[in-house]
């Protein structure tokens, strides 16, 4: 098999060079995002931020005219800063800061990439947790909703309860709250007791 052409050799080159681009800005991406969650996570800012970062990212996605000022090397990082600033107007100060810190390192053009990551963090973090209670009889709604209540307390996370009856749980209730069983039935208890009753018999 011969070599490729001087054109093809030069055609894999470009497409190694646009592949290692890629992954750069993926990691410049992650780490701005990363960045920027965790500021706006501790200052319990998290929705107002990723609203705000959401639509600043679709405003620049929308305008021609405001991608060439941000993403162009011939404007300086002290003029992209101003034009930030008369442009996210109102916006809270920490995504102001940020936006600024990418205009003066260069990074505008990673902003689609950074809101999509700052987008499936934020998921991640507002995930309600499922939570299914199953239990021998049917449960008064109030007792339920009380079970509820405690379960979002002890976890700090929104819950989706799900109610279910099997007439196998004997005197009890198995409560599972994602893929882990947190309280367990009186079931096995009721079953070991029952193997101690029939040895001792």
């Amino acid at each position: 098999m011969g070599l490729p052409s001087p054109a093809g050799r030069r055609q894999q080159v470009f497409a190694e060079a646009e592949h290692l681009r890629g992954y750069v800005m993926e990691e410049i991406a992650r780490v701005y995002a990363e960045a920027l969650f965790d500021v706006a996570r501790d200052k319990g800012k998290l929705d107002e931020i990723h609203e705000q970062l959401g639509q600043v990212a679709e405003a620049i996605a929308d305008n021609r005219d405001l991608q060439v000022f941000l993403f162009s090397p011939y404007f300086s990082s002290s003029e992209k800063r101003e034009g930030i600033s008369r442009v996210v107007s109102g916006a809270d100060p920490e995504l102001v800061n940020f936006l600024e810190l990418l205009a003066e390192k260069h990074r505008m053009p990673a902003i689609f990439r950074i809101r999509r990551r700052f987008d499936e963090m934020w998921a991640k973090e507002e995930r309600r947790l499922e939570v299914k209670l199953t239990s021998a009889v049917d449960l008064p709604p109030d007792l339920v909703e009380e079970v509820g209540k405690q379960i979002e307390k002890q976890t700090g996370q929104t819950i989706e309860l799900e109610t279910d009856v099997d007439e196998n749980v004997l005197g009890g209730i198995v409560l599972q709250v994602g893929n882990m069983v947190l309280d367990a039935s009186v079931r096995n208890k009721l079953e070991r007791l029952r193997k101690e009753v029939a040895k001792a018999a």
